[in-house]
């Protein structure tokens, strides 16, 4: 791969030619640009201006931007030296996500291998020091978790090794503290925190982790940006949500914060460490605040209402962030005001706002973002129930092409905050344990009844939908309850888990044994209840799946052994593999997907759409 001297250009279809939904996914657009902490003029963004998603870098000073990345299967993975001299962006294949750094000059040149002497792996943190140094995060199935510190001209040693599931957190600013994220108690939900010097010696420990059923989790935000400070920015879940905490790791001092928002917040320093930039979610909507730690102020940083989808503070003490809204398409912003990346060509059409609805579940009240076409009558319509990932995810008031292609085709859109998801305390998230699946379904057909009774959804023409563990539950769903959903979507799904569980990447394999109690050979039953293969010869919707053949998170043989199952008996279905990994970055591939969902839909569902 070699980095072109390109700049940001528009799609290659003429926009008067494309329908509006197709424009939503090819109109250039860019992510929140990461800054280099010593070199703020240079920076790094995301964007699909080529038609695949691809790291930049931008010289502000100049005005220069440069495509840093150019492969057929797409690069997001990528930040910048603190002296903003480097590049680095983990390189896999075909986006299996096993692979290892490499870096490239900003100015431009070949790349090279950033961490000689270490065997690609998967993932698991990264950070770099001012002198060079850096600490990498490894996972692989025969050594689980490791943490090496590669200095300059020297062979990586190991300062970390665990079988449980541990990852890098932050470097120190003087580069001789290190914090990491661990689950050496065996709950990959909730970490606890060490950190450690380079040559591995401990420093301090923090451990929230109680045993039993209560576990609360402890994540790294960062150190404090000031030389010689041994603050950390910590979050933490002892009052039943994420907050953040200051906690000097020499001394063990914890410092507990005034801030008195509902919801999860988190936060990240300003960068003279005098302050806080808090990122406050709350009901799906976000907003920012800023958090003076010397008058324990708190002060609200002004956004539209919707979702800051990114935020993050400047030296001169502005902030820049990414924003959204389901009726607007996202925009990088700054407080100083105005647009701070503003790609040219066509802009994505807007969409149609979102509608909040609460529904009394077996669990409690469950949040759901309802919304309806524009000029297809009153309802009630064929309805997609477009089912988040995660589990540990929540769907918010954020711009997604997606649902806006179903709403210009008469659909409405229905999204399920259901247990598991963040954003609604911790005994929300957590509520999904050695139920796994169950849980969730409960409270989507808990929205669903809704839905049908409010007269906004057609009993008859219901789409269940929805991508990794949405296309899970979009399986489990039309098998467990085959008399609710037409039609069933499923894209890179959980099909058949114990399969699944014995072929993803041991960093998941560490998260079901969390979720489940256990293995499949220690825990059969619950995994037989949650498998859509268990339930598949009761399927009765057409389905349809899309699967990455390189998905290291949703393995393809699984897949297959539920497509067999479906074949055997002659059930309605389609089956599309392509040659990427847990999805993919290719906008064309995206498009080319969601018309097959589109078509797929339309075809199969009673009495015929408007199209």
């Amino acid at each position: 791969m070699t980095s072109s001297d390109s700049h940001l250009t528009p799609g290659t279809a003429a926009a008067s030619e494309m329908p509006d939904w197709e424009k939503r996914f090819r109109a250039p657009r860019v992510g929140l640009p990461e800054w280099a902490e010593d070199a703020p003029d240079r920076s790094l963004f995301v964007s699909n201006a080529t038609g695949t998603y691809e790291l930049y870098a931008w010289d502000r000073a100049t005005g220069t931007q440069r495509q840093a990345t150019d492969r057929p299967n797409g690069t997001t993975d990528g930040t910048l030296s603190p002296d903003g001299e480097w590049i680095w962006w983990f390189s896999d294949t075909d986006g299996d996500e096993f692979g290892t750094w490499v870096r490239q000059p900003f100015a431009g040149g070949p790349d090279e291998p950033a961490t000689p002497g270490l065997e690609p792996s998967y993932p698991a943190g990264l950070a770099i020091g001012r002198d060079g140094t850096a600490v990498v995060g490894r996972s692989t199935d025969e050594d689980g978790s490791t943490i090496h510190v590669v200095r300059p001209g020297a062979a990586p040693e190991v300062v970390y090794r665990h079988r449980e599931s541990a990852g890098v957190g932050d470097l120190s600013y003087d580069g001789t503290l290190l914090a990491i994220e661990h689950t050496e108690h065996g709950d990959a939900m909730h970490s606890a925190l060490r950190v450690i010097t380079l040559d591995g010696a401990t420093v301090a420990e923090l451990d929230d982790s109680r045993g039993g059923t209560e576990e609360l989790g402890l994540e790294v935000l960062g150190f404090a940006p000031v030389a010689g400070d041994t603050r950390l920015l910590i979050g933490h879940q002892r009052r039943g949500r994420w907050e953040p905490m200051v906690w000097d790791v020499a001394d063990g001092t914890e410092e507990d914060l005034a801030v008195d928002l509902p919801g999860d917040v988190s936060a990240e320093w300003y960068p003279d460490g005098s302050a806080l930039l808090i990122a406050h979610s709350f009901e799906a909507r976000s907003e920012l605040w800023r958090y003076d730690l010397a008058a324990r102020e708190l002060v609200r940083v002004d956004t539209p209402p919707g979702t800051v989808s990114g935020a993050t503070a400047r030296p001169d003490g502005t902030v820049e962030y990414q924003w959204s809204s389901a009726a607007e398409p996202a925009v990088v912003r700054s407080t100083a005001g105005g647009v701070v990346l503003d790609p040219p060509g066509m802009r994505p059409p807007a969409s149609v706002p979102v509608e909040d609805v609460w529904v009394e579940g077996p669990g409690g009240r469950i949040h759901a973002l309802a919304q309806r076409p524009v000029g297809h009558g009153d309802g009630p319509f064929p309805t997609v129930f477009e089912i988040h990932g995660g589990p540990t995810w929540h769907d918010s008031d954020a711009f997604a092409a997606t649902p806006a292609a179903w709403l210009d085709h008469g659909f409405a859109v229905v999204r399920v905050n259901y247990r598991g998801s963040t954003g609604y305390g911790r005994e929300w998230t957590d509520a999904l344990k050695h139920r796994v699946g169950l849980i969730e379904l409960e409270d989507i057909t808990a929205v669903r009844e809704w839905a049908v009774s409010s007269g906004l959804a057609d009993p008859a023409r219901l789409v269940l939908s929805g991508g990794s563990w949405g296309g899970y539950l979009t399986l489990l769903g039309i098998g467990m309850r085959p008399d609710d959903w037409a039609v069933g979507l499923a894209a890179v799904p959980v099909a058949d888990y114990v399969t699944a569980y014995h072929d993803e990447m041991e960093a998941l394999k560490a998260l079901d044994r969390t979720l489940f109690g256990g293995t499949p050979e220690e825990v059969p039953e619950r995994f037989r209840a949650s498998s859509p293969l268990t339930y598949v010869d009761a399927v009765k919707a057409p389905v349809h799946i899309a699967a990455g053949v390189n998905d290291p998170r949703c393995p393809i043989r699984q897949i297959d052994n539920y497509v067999d199952r479906l074949a055997a008996r002659g059930a309605v279905h389609e089956v599309y593999r392509y040659d990427a990994g847990h999805g993919s970055l290719v906008v064309e591939e995206r498009i080319k997907q969601v018309r097959m969902d589109l078509e797929f839909a339309l075809k199969h569902l009673p009495q015929g759409l408007p199209r």
